[in-house]
This record gives C-alpha cells, structure tokens and sequence, in this order.
C-alpha cells in the first residue's frame, strides 16, 4: 500500500458488487499483517490478525495507546471460542447462545497455549461476536481479530470510514467503509472467570435481560472474591467501542448479602441502643 494515496484506501462495501471486492482486499491485508478499519454494530473498529504480535503492537501505536489497555477479540462465531479461552462455564455459552451476535462481551481465561500478546490481560481475554454483516464477512475469512475502536485515544470514536481515516490516516493498509454507525451504547461486559458471572460495565445490555436467561445462576454487580477481577486481574481489555470500566477498587465488594444496600435514611442520635447480655 507504500506510495497510495490515503483516500485509496477507503474501500466501498454499501454496493453489493463493490463489497465483496472490498471484503477480499481486506482479508489480504490482514493475512500480509497490516492494520485494518472495518464497521462493527457500534462504531468502527481497527485490528489485526489476533495472533500476529507486531500487527496487534501496529493497532495499539495506531491508536497513541500502551499495552495496558489491551483490545478485546471479535470472533465469527461462538465456536472459535473453544481455541480461545479455558474453563469456559456452562453460564457463559448461554449468554452466548442468547446474545451472540450483539453488544455482549465475555471475558474468560485465555488458552496458555496460544502464542499471542495482546498487552497487560494477565491471563484473560475479552471476546466478543458482533452483530455487523461486514465485520463477520472479515472475520470468516481470516479469523479472529483484535479490534478496538478507530480512533486516536482521547479522541471521538470514528461512525464511518471517512472519520477513521481523518484520525489514523496511513498508519492503516485498508479502510472499509459501510455507511455510518450509530455509535450508540458500548457492548455491555461481563466476567466469565470465576462460578459465578460478575458485570464489569452495563451497556447496550441491561443486566435484567441476562439474569432472565441466567436461571439460578446469579450475577453479581461487583467483583467478588474469586474472580479474575477481584484477584487483581487487572482491567478487562479495553471494548471496541470508547468506554472506561470503573476500576475495581471503585466497586462494592458482593457478599451473601449483595442484595442489601444502605437505605441512606439518616437514624437520629439516640435512637438505637446496644442491649448487654
């Protein structure tokens, strides 16, 4: 791509006949190791090849951005989860049954085998299938992919391909572009580490529509003693779309009695009295 003008790279895929052109340019791209911008259901993402360590470093300097915000990995579809992660619950493959494709990311533990470095995850790996006709065209032709939101940091996340080029310019090969996005509510996140499934930030997924199909399983709005999370796993890797986690220090420790919160109704001095035995 040395030698093209920018404006070259940006890819047509709203024609039916363009886009499967486009689609094909774009997989080659991401097989030589360079840097792609694709659509997703939220806003528009930049990746790489999830296993090719200098692209997903190309991604990262892309963005103005260090490895301890590590990028989350887009899959075509739930099992490629299998090669990704270890000790997948039973709990995460129906959120992934009920919501994939869509705005639900999942984190679990990664496969210690697999030769990756995607930053400072600390054994975890943030997946997610997204619900975009073109993203997953790309993603089943190459596979999975790292992918964060196309922008430099501290900036707007890009809606089309004309922003993300504005912004990244020829530090990306190929810019495909499908129209605008509505870069609306970032996926929700959801730890898949331990029993039981922690929120890590509530997006276009509200907590009520997972625990219906969670049954007896609960979901805890806090991180608790157990997960990845609580352990000090270190942040979740960082979403495609533009959003900050609150750290987990900021968070209420969930216990046996995660249900109860402080009323904040102020008692009157005097009115509880210690009773001795």
């Amino acid at each position: 791509m040395a030698g093209m003008p920018l404006q070259d790279r940006l890819l047509d895929c709203t024609d039916a006949q363009k886009r499967a052109e486009a689609i094909a340019k774009a997989a080659e791209v991401v097989r030589d190791g360079k840097i792609l911008v694709l659509p997703t259901d939220t806003v528009y993402g930049v990746g790489a090849d999830a296993f090719d360590v200098v692209a997903v470093a190309m991604v990262l300097a892309a963005k103005h951005r260090g490895r301890e915000m590590p990028p989350p990995v887009l899959v075509p579809d739930a099992r490629t989860v299998d090669g990704l992660a270890i000790e997948v619950p039973m709990y995460a493959r129906i959120l992934m049954r009920q919501f994939w494709p869509g705005p639900l990311t999942l984190v679990l533990r990664s496969q210690p085998s697999l030769h990756w470095d995607l930053g400072e995850t600390n054994g975890t790996v943030a997946l997610r299938m997204p619900d975009d006709e073109v993203a997953l065209a790309v993603l089943a032709e190459v596979g999975p992919m790292a992918v964060t939101s196309a922008n430099v940091t501290g900036r707007p996340a890009a809606t089309t391909g004309q922003e993300a080029l504005d912004q990244l310019g020829g530090a990306v090969a190929v810019y495909l572009d499908d129209g605008a996005r509505t870069g609306g509510a970032p996926s929700t996140i959801v730890d898949c580490t331990a029993q039981e499934p922690v929120v890590l930030r509530v997006g276009a997924l509200d907590a009520a529509r997972i625990r219906a199909v969670l049954g007896t399983t609960v979901l805890h709005d806090a991180p608790f003693a157990g997960s990845a999370a609580e352990e000090g796993a270190g942040p979740p890797p960082e979403p495609v779309e533009e959003a900050h986690v609150s750290p987990v220090a900021e968070q209420p420790t969930a216990s046996a009695l995660d249900g109860l919160r402080p009323s904040g109704v102020v008692v009157p001095g005097g009115a509880v009295r210690t009773v001795e035995p």
